[in-house]
C-alpha cells in the first residue's frame, strides 16, 4: 500500500489527502464493506455516484492527510468536515477530484495481477 500523499488545490490552500488503512477502516465501518462503497462511487449500471460516498472518502483522506502532516511537522492544522470538503471538491471540479481518487485507490493497491501481490 503505497504512503504517497496527494493534495487537492484550490486557489487559496492546498489539502493533502492520503488512501490508507485507517481511511479504509472508516469506509467500512460507514458502508459495510469497500464493495459496497466503490459500487456507491462508481455504479456499474452507469448511474451517477453518490455525492455523499465521495464526500465521505474526501473527508476522511483529507484529514487522514492533515494528520500525517501534522505529526510530521509539529503541526495543529485543523481537519476538515464534509461540507468544508463539499466546497473543496467544488472549487476542485468534480471530474478531477474523482480521478484524483480513481489515481489514490489504485495506487495504494497496486497489484500485480498475475499473481495478486501487493507489490512495494
Amino acid at each position: 500500500m503505497g504512503n504517497d500523499i496527494k493534495y487537492l488545490e484550490t486557489k487559496t490552500e492546498k489539502f493533502p489527502f492520503i488512501y490508507s488503512l485507517n481511511v479504509m477502516e472508516a469506509i467500512q465501518k460507514e458502508y459495510g464493506s469497500m464493495k459496497e462503497w466503490s459500487e456507491l462511487v462508481e455504479p456499474k449500471d452507469g448511474s451517477e455516484p453518490s455525492i455523499g460516498a465521495l464526500l465521505f472518502f474526501f473527508k476522511e483522506a483529507i484529514n487522514e492527510g492533515i494528520d500525517i502532516e501534522n505529526e510530521k511537522n509539529n503541526d495543529s492544522r485543523k481537519f476538515v468536515n464534509e461540507k468544508k470538503v463539499g466546497r473543496i471538491i467544488s472549487e476542485v471540479g468534480m471530474a478531477k477530484a474523482g480521478e484524483q481518487l480513481k489515481a489514490s485507490v489504485i495506487s495504494a493497491n497496486d497489484i500485480d495481477e498475475g499473481t495478486e501481490e501487493i507489490k512495494n
